[in-house]
């Protein structure tokens, strides 16, 4: 028995506190309904890393050599460890492929209907760039500000994917904040908006009068975005060449089963992978700091940063424009699709029951998810050329 009592005596108070996170992230993911695809494995994966001695991760073990008769050290491979180790760490491989299935999960017709609304996929990133700032000069290193301003995309992937290559302390955090925060965009959003609106404001009817989209340029799109994309911030090809390889998969026409896994099954079991991957990185000694409390709080800020972004910018146009914006549209500019569209659909026929704003908020919401990925590019591309002088 001295195994087990071994065991229960290594445990150290911070771990007791991530059993208590995995717990909770179970318990959102269950009975919430939070991105359970994600939570629930991240839960999971939280209290198997922390384990004393988990098998799950490397550990080193000293064994009795019994042909030389002495003790020889080996170290035992764990598979969360190696999955994080393979698939984030060498090669941000899970969040990369899961672009693939999102890509294939988007129509942009309403976005290449209405190009105009391509402009709120800009202007809802500001949250991004005011928190980086914010993170700074609250004492973050450059890397880290970054990775935590990234979380205000509502982008998990992006969130993760940007915090790896910049070899931040706290991917952890940051991927438990970014996808909170997306399943909590139902009600951080509305709060965000009315900050910054006026009831006659949100009450703007705007009509939607579609023009018919062409199969070329639905096919021509994501191959030019990518280009494009590659020469502003070519750090963010890998995110927004697989985003659109996904999308020219679902226009194709010609790929109907692989496009149908693409937009099902491929997501799903990525998502469950990267967030029992992830889980790695929610080690206690990592994880139990008062700075993942500053970057659940900087992430917030981030979120509510962008949504506002987005109000203020469309409350920009609408002084110019003879056919008014209603600025909750421009809120929807950021990447958590399509539940932000959702959410400026409900807001808008609460004021107004007769207000369907649904398809501007998605594009707007179309426009965010092409937004977020270059935004991280950039700012990828911008903290290592920082960092490098």
């Amino acid at each position: 028995m001295d195994f087990l009592i071994s065991g229960i005596m290594a445990i150290t108070w911070k771990q007791l506190i991530m059993y208590a996170v995995g717990a909770l992230l179970i318990y959102l993911a269950i009975a919430k309904g939070f991105e359970p695809s994600l939570l629930l494995p991240m839960g999971l994966g939280a209290i198997l890393v922390n384990i004393p001695f988990s098998g799950v991760i490397n550990q080193t073990v000293n064994v009795l050599n019994t042909t030389t008769g002495t003790a020889e050290t080996l170290t035992q491979h764990g598979i969360i460890q190696w999955l994080f180790e393979t698939t984030i760490e060498a090669s941000e491989a899970l969040p990369i492929l899961l672009f693939i299935g999102i890509g294939a999960m988007i129509d942009f017709g309403p976005l290449l209907s209405n190009p105009k609304m391509f402009l709120f996929g800009a202007a809802a990133q500001f949250g991004i760039f005011f928190t980086i700032v914010v993170a700074a000069l609250l004492g973050f290193d450059l890397k880290d500000a970054a990775s935590v301003g990234i979380i205000g995309a509502a982008d998990g992937p992006t969130s993760i994917l940007v915090s790896q290559q910049l070899k931040s302390s706290y991917v952890g955090p940051i991927a438990v904040a970014a996808y909170s925060y997306m399943a909590l965009v139902p009600i951080v959003q509305p709060f965000a908006i009315k900050l910054v609106t006026t009831k006659k404001e949100r009450l703007i009817r705007m009509e939607y009068n579609p023009k018919s989209v062409s199969r070329t340029t639905r096919l021509l799109f994501p191959i030019i975005v990518t280009f494009i994309a590659g020469l502003i911030a070519p750090q963010s090809v890998a995110l927004v060449g697989f985003l659109m390889f996904g999308n020219l998969i679902r226009e194709s026409g010609v790929l109907g089963s692989l496009s149908d896994t693409a937009q099902n099954v491929l997501p799903n079991l990525i998502t469950l992978l990267l967030g029992i991957t992830i889980s790695f990185s929610m080690k206690a000694e990592d994880f139990v700091k008062w700075q993942t409390l500053m970057i659940m709080g900087l992430g917030l800020v981030a979120f509510v940063m962008d949504s506002i972004g987005g109000v203020l910018f469309a409350k920009i146009l609408n002084l110019f424009l003879k056919k008014k914006i209603n600025p909750m549209v421009g809120a929807a500019g950021i990447s958590a699709f399509p539940m932000s569209a959702r959410v400026i659909q409900k807001m808008g026929t609460k004021e107004d029951p007769t207000n369907h704003l649904l398809m501007h908020a998605i594009s707007a919401n179309v426009a965010g998810q092409i937004g977020s990925v270059v935004a991280g590019g950039v700012v990828i591309n911008l903290v290592m050329q920082l960092l490098a002088k």
